[in-house]
Order: C-alpha cells, then structure tokens, then sequence
C-alpha cells in the first residue's frame, strides 16, 4: 500500500514568499540593525555557529515531534538531553552557548532542572565543602539533580510543606520522612526517571523545634544501577496538558537518614553532636533562587510571545480572506483577497502582542542586572535591594507569563483553522508554556508578595513626609517616587485635549504612575482606616501588582529606547539607528495605550483620565496600528532572529512557503503510511461489505 502523495501543485497566486517579500520592503529600518541592538552581534553569530552543530545532530531533529506519543517523546528528550551534555563537552562550551544551544532545540527534558534549580541552588546555598563534594560532580552530570519543593498538598505556600528532616545528634544525620499523604513530593521536573539525587526542601527539626522549610541534597536512586534506595519512594505522576517530555515525579521518605552534610549550610546550620541551630544573618538569603527563577521566567514570557506572534504574523500576512469593498486589493487588473493582516481586528489582536513581546525584553533585561546586583551587594552585607527585587520579580512573574499564556493562544485563534493543526508550532508551544503561570508561586497568590512591599513602602513614605524631614530630591527608589508624585497631587489631572497628545510618553508614565499609587493609597486607607481583612481585599491587592508591574514594563520600554537604562557591568549596549528608534517607539505608545484601553476603569477612578481622553485614547490606538506599525510588522518579528529550525511551524517559516510545508508535514502523518488503516477489516468492513464483495462501489450497486 502506498503512502500519501499530494499532487505536484503550486498554491493559488500570490505566492506566499511573494507577499513576505513585499512586506519586508514596505519596513522602515534595518532589520538586522534592530536584531543586532537587541541581542548584540556576538549573539546572532553564535547563533549562527551552534545552528550549524544542532542542524546536524539525529538527537536534535525535531521532523517527528509532532507524531510522537508520551513514552516515545520522552524517550526522544532523554537522548536530546545526553547529546547536548555530550556536545557542550565536546566543544568546550560557555554556559551561554549551552543556554543558547538549548533555546534552539526548545524541548523540555529531564535534566532540565539538573540545570535550572539544583545546581544554582547548590551554588549560591552550599558550602565550599558541599560545592566540592556535590556542584562539582553535578557539573559533571555524575550527580543528576532535581529541585524537590512542590508537595501534593502545598505549592505556593512553602512554609506549609510538611516533609520533615529531624536531627539526630547521637549520629550526626537528618532523619527524612513523609508524615502525610499530602506530604508526598509531587510536580518535581525530572524525579519521576532521570534524578539520582534530589534538592529537597524539608521542615529542619533539632531539639525538638522546627525551624521551617531548608535545603537538603538527598541521594534517591543508586549511583551504580539508577534503583531507589531503601527508604525512598518515587515515580512518574503520568501526562499532563503538556510538558511531557519531562517526567515530573512524586517521591516520599520512610525515615531516610542523610548525614548532617546534607544540610546547605552557607548561611544557616546545625553544631555537630548538640544540633544546636545557627540562623542566618537575614531570613531571605535563600529566595536567591526563588528570585533568579522568577526574573528569569521574565525572559521566558518575552520568548512565548514573540514565537506566537512571528508565527501568527507572517501568516496573517500571507492568508487571504474575503474582499475588502471599501479598499479592493488589485493584482495587475484583477480584484484579489484582502490579506488578514490587513483587517483591524487582526491588528487590535496581534500588534500589542508584538509591543508586549518588545516591553518583556527590556523589563527581563533589567531584572536579571538588578538580581547579579542584588547578589553581588548580599555577599558584602548590603541587603537594601533585596525587598524591591523580590517584589518586583513577584509580580513580574505573574502578569508576564499570563500575559504570554493569553496572549499565545490568542495567536492561535487569530490563525484560524489552522491554528488549531500542530503543525502551525502554536498548540505545543501553549501547552508547553502553560505551567509557568502555576510554577515558581500560583500568579494570585505570588501578587500578595508585591502587595506587602508596596504597602510598606507608602506607609513608610508617608510617615517620612509628616516628620519635616523629608526632601523629594533623596528618592532614588522608582516605586517611591511615583508614590511621592501621587502624594504631593492626589488630583493629578491628563492634561490631553487630542488623541496625538497620547503619544506623549510622559503622558503615558503619568497615567500609569497616578492610577498605581492611587490603588495603592485606597488598599491602605482600607486595612489601616477601615480596618477590612487582608482575604476580603485579595482581589484589590491582585490588581495593585498588575497596576505596579505594567508601569514598570512601560517605564523599562521607554528607557531602553532612549538608551536610559542602566547595564551590566562590562556591557555596552549597540548603538539604536534613528529610523529603528522612531519604530520602537511605535510600539512603545501601542503598549501604553493599549494598556489603558484594555482595562480603563482605574485610570478612570484614580481621576486621571476622563471618559471623552478613554475616546481619544482608542483614536490614538487605531491611527498607530494602521499608519505606523502596519507597514514594519513583518521587520518588527523577523527582528527577532528565530531560525525556522526553532519555530519548527508550516505556516511561520521566513520563506512564507505556508502551503507546500502543510501538506508536505501531512504525507509525514502515521496514519498516512498505508492506503487502508490497520483497523478496516474488524471496524469498517462488517459494516460497509459484511459479504466480502470485492471491487463493487456505492455507484454500481445503485
């Protein structure tokens, strides 16, 4: 029996590569030029170099990813996870080229949090003994990692997991254990096969006192034939919605002793024999890792987006429906189908994706130089922006990966039927993507965090100013200085009498500004005057680190494109081209005002904006999305610089070939390998030739 063959024809004029090349010759600066601001010139060649390796290698082939089941993509990833470690090795690899390389290859795998959780934790938590005895081997790969925090009946809530480590001083050990059912580790990445050790975070127990959740490395599995040790319990939690190449597990201990080095004791330990409890000298010293993975998820969200929306873009670009009467598209002297990107719905849907995916950039930028300086100021004792960065990194996490989670499948949906298929690269990439709204602290519950700073620091800022020794010029803190503007103007008024005046970016931080300190100011003359429970304003507090985090992303877009952001030690950031700086600002205003278009209530009860300004403000928008960003969306995503190997989508490659890569990927289906499926003679035929006719169809029997 043959396999599917489609016939040797080309799609329907224009061709799809025809259009993506008019498209990128109506853009008004140098692609390569932004890309090059963006990631810097070594970025992109490096690129270059590791596709050429990654391009190369069985492991890394991603032809199949979309047939495979469960066991068999999990089997894929374990190779894909070997293969890479092998290949760094090889090649002599600088931890950036690896985090690069892995970006390409885009696949989940049970060494992921090898890499992403245990070995920082190690690093930044352990000893120099400890960093001897297991970072040093785990770098090796000897020791194979996973981070085990997660409980069936806690997550978010940390301080409420209930696995115990009790001291035994007559051994100098920690007795683990699992009291409860609920007790057990659950959701941990790369436990359920891969880990021969575990970061678990246990209750420490010593003289009879529990001193709250700590850090321990546990040997779980034999260093010589990968069986669980006596003592441990562990296995795969089965499929989820997606991530499925990782084999997230569930673990429980039945009174597994581990000597007392087990204990990350960099800043809190035990005394040998009296299991006397040293503190550390500041109780959030171990949020190090907490905070580098939620600024990284920052990151993270900015990829989601503009994968999705590349995708969704150039095939909006490409696919044509219906005619526009108002303005016909001609092609010579015949009526063609508008291009969808071309509709006003489709802009209003995927333009603020593409300014969103620009905002995460800056603002993910600027997080991890504020957590390397975090880090940096602990180690000489200076602990005064660890309360800001792990605020902020709080709610930048949870509006970030739901803005990124939304905002790719609304890609998916704006790709109409096609979006539905695999093959577009969108549902997998959703389903992948989804548990970062979940992971690293639920995004309501992570908001409370932000709330609690942004209370202290108004009721502080409030206290300063009635001493009489308060002078606005010493504020160097962003959050308090749009506080102090609020406080000094509670009736701040936009001063705007037309739509173009929205395009002000002073404007913009104004609103921003006056509506998040105004949250903020109601919250706190609400618990404080009026005496309301924190429950019953959880959903106030929600919103006031949605309102803090979104002046935060407009603040970052409008100081990166003026190039007013503070960098890296030792890094200098290109030069911006006038013509890519006047595109960016575009998007810049799009995010703003879009912004404050989608939910204009707060702007509206704050005083700042007017119902007729909310009018305007949607003039602006759509004059923004018609006249300046339409002719450079396509600049704008293929500024990104994602390889067609990453995006891995028939309808999102560079060359526009939407239709030939479709049905191309579909003679690849399974099921398409034979003429008639496996199951005909026992489903299909009883009931459509019970009596064995042969070569007789519904036409000749009629």
């Amino acid at each position: 029996m043959s396999a599917l063959r489609f016939p040797n024809l080309p799609p329907s004029e224009p061709q799809g590569s025809d259009l993506l090349t008019q498209e990128r010759a109506k853009t008004t600066f140098s692609v390569h030029e932004l890309s090059t601001f963006l990631y810097g010139e070594a970025y992109l060649e490096r690129q270059e170099r590791l596709l050429t390796l990654i391009e190369n290698e069985p492991a890394f082939d991603k032809s199949d990813r979309y047939f495979l089941g469960r066991t068999e993509r999990f089997a894929h990833a374990l190779r894909k996870d070997h293969a890479i470690v092998k290949m760094a090795q090889k090649h002599q690899w600088t931890q950036e080229e690896f985090s690069h390389a892995e970006s390409l290859i885009d696949e989940a795998g049970p060494f992921g949090l090898h890499r992403g959780m245990f070995m920082p934790t190690l690093a930044s938590q352990g000893t120099e003994e400890q960093l001897e005895k297991f970072l040093k081997p785990a770098q090796r790969y000897e020791i194979i990692g996973c981070y085990a925090q997660t409980e069936l009946g806690h997550g978010s809530n940390v301080q409420g997991i209930e696995t115990t480590a009790t001291y035994l001083p007559e051994t100098d050990q920690f007795d683990i254990h699992t009291p409860y059912l609920t007790a057990a580790k659950w959701w941990i990445g790369g436990l359920g096969k891969g880990a021969n050790h575990a970061m678990v975070m246990a209750r420490l127990i010593t003289a009879g006192k529990d001193y709250g959740p700590h850090a321990f490395v546990v040997p779980i599995r034999s260093m010589e034939n990968h069986t669980l040790l006596p003592g441990v319990m562990a296995g795969d939690i089965g499929p989820k919605f997606g991530y499925n190449t990782t084999d997230n597990g569930c673990m429980w201990f039945d009174h597994y002793r581990v000597p007392r080095i087990s204990l990350l004791a960099k800043h809190s330990s035990i005394k040998p024999g009296t299991g006397e409890y040293i503190k550390p000298p500041n109780a959030k010293l171990s949020y190090g890792t907490m905070v580098l993975i939620r600024a990284s998820l920052v990151g993270s969200a900015r990829n989601g987006l503009a994968k999705a929306v590349t995708i969704a873009t150039r095939y909006s670009a490409i696919r044509r429906q219906f005619v526009d009467k108002d303005s016909p598209k001609m092609m010579g002297k015949e009526v063609v189908e508008t291009p969808v990107l071309d509709y006003s719905t489709q802009q209003y849907r995927l333009f603020p994706i593409i300014a969103a995916a620009y905002a995460c950039f800056f603002t993910s930028k600027e997080m991890m130089r504020l957590y390397h300086l975090n880090i940096k100021n602990m180690a000489s004792g200076d602990f005064s922006l660890l309360a800001d960065v792990h605020a902020s990194s709080s709610g930048l996490k949870s509006l970030t990966t739901t803005m990124a989670a939304s905002a790719i499948e609304e890609c998916r949906r704006t790709c109409g039927g096609h979006g539905f298929s695999l093959f577009s690269g969108l549902p997998l990439l959703l389903q992948d993507y989804a548990p970062n709204v979940t992971w690293e602290g639920d995004n309501y519950i992570l908001t409370q965090q932000t709330g609690r700073y942004l209370f202290k620091s108004f009721r502080e800022l409030v206290a300063k100013r009635a001493s009489g020794n308060f002078q606005a010029g010493q504020i160097n803190n962003p959050t308090l200085a749009y506080m102090n503007t609020f406080l000094e103007n509670p009736t701040l008024r936009c001063p705007v009498t037309s739509a173009a005046q929205f395009y002000n970016p002073e404007v913009q931080l104004a609103a921003f500004g006056h509506r998040a300190a105004s949250l903020v100011a109601q919250i706190v003359h609400a618990l404080d005057v009026g005496k309301r429970s924190w429950n019953s304003m959880l959903v106030d507090i929600y919103n006031v680190s949605v309102a803090h985090c979104q002046l935060i992303l407009v603040q970052n877009f409008i100081m990166g494109i003026r190039g007013e952001m503070p960098q890296p030690e030792g890094y200098v950031t290109p030069p911006l081209a006038t013509e890519a700086k006047e595109a960016l600002t575009d998007l810049s205003d799009l995010f703003a005002l879009h912004t404050i278009h989608k939910q204009p209530g707060e702007f509206l009860t704050s005083g700042y904006l007017d119902a007729p300004q909310v009018s305007m403000l949607g003039e602006a928008i759509m004059e923004l999305m018609e006249k300046k960003v339409r002719p450079n969306a396509i600049g704008f995503v293929d500024a990104f610089a994602f390889p067609d190997y990453l995006l891995n989508s028939a309808i999102g490659a560079f060359d526009g070939r939407v239709y030939e890569r479709y049905t191309e990927m579909a003679t690849r289906e399974p099921l398409n390998k034979t003429e008639v499926v496996d199951g005909y003679e026992n489903y299909i035929r009883p009931f459509t030739n019970p009596k064995g006719l042969k070569g007789r169809t519904l036409q000749s029997r009629l």
